[in-house]
């Protein structure tokens, strides 16, 4: 069964695209940068800062799936500035523990205005 996940504590997308999908236990959330839910603005030029957002956002995605952050399996994650990896790992070990969820990093050359990074999540529902 294949369900669409959506929250209005999560960005909603501008593009012809889903919040999340949830396909069997899998949760598949679409790529989110570090705007507000509510502004829709990107809230800090700092990697940082926009780690910590995407996290809140993708979290009250998984919260809307039944899920929490302890379900993510995996991330995808891409820089316009792959020079920022440093800064998102501290932010990162603030947000997940041993074990981490599986884990790609690609430099790519934009993203949206504004954005530094952008995250795609894979979490596994454990409860369905």
């Amino acid at each position: 069964m294949i369900e669409e996940i959506s929250t209005k504590k999560g960005v909603t997308p501008a593009a012809p695209i889903s919040q999340a999908i949830q396909a069997g236990n899998f949760i598949f959330i679409s790529g989110q940068t570090g705007r507000d839910p509510e502004t829709r603005k990107i809230i800090s030029e700092d990697v940082g800062e926009q780690t910590r957002q995407i996290f809140r956002n993708v979290s009250n995605v998984l919260n809307a799936a039944g899920c929490d952050l302890n379900d993510v399996v995996r991330n995808t994650v891409f820089f316009t500035d792959l020079n920022d990896k440093p800064e998102f790992d501290k932010a990162y070990r603030e947000i997940f523990s041993s074990p981490y969820p599986a884990r790609s990093a690609i430099g790519i050359s934009e993203i949206a205005p504004g954005a530094k990074i952008e995250i795609e999540v894979i979490a596994f529902n454990q409860k369905s």
